[in-house]
């Protein structure tokens, strides 16, 4: 994993906190908890393949 990924995800992170509070101050708020939830999934679908190489290099280093 590097910085680069990291700063991705908080750009992600920076960009949600902003839509949801421009969302709630306009009164969207189902709107706003929409951004949020698919700001989670876009996060995690992009944390799973990097927890996946995680496991496949500590399987390979204890040769199991």
């Amino acid at each position: 994993m590097d910085i680069v990924f990291l700063f991705k995800i908080a750009g992600i992170g920076l960009i949600v906190a902003v839509l949801n509070q421009m969302l709630s101050k306009a009164g969207r708020e189902e709107f706003a908890t929409l951004t949020v939830v698919t700001g989670i999934i876009v996060i995690i679908a992009m944390i799973i393949p990097q927890v996946s190489s995680l496991f496949g290099e500590i399987k390979s280093m204890f040769g199991l």
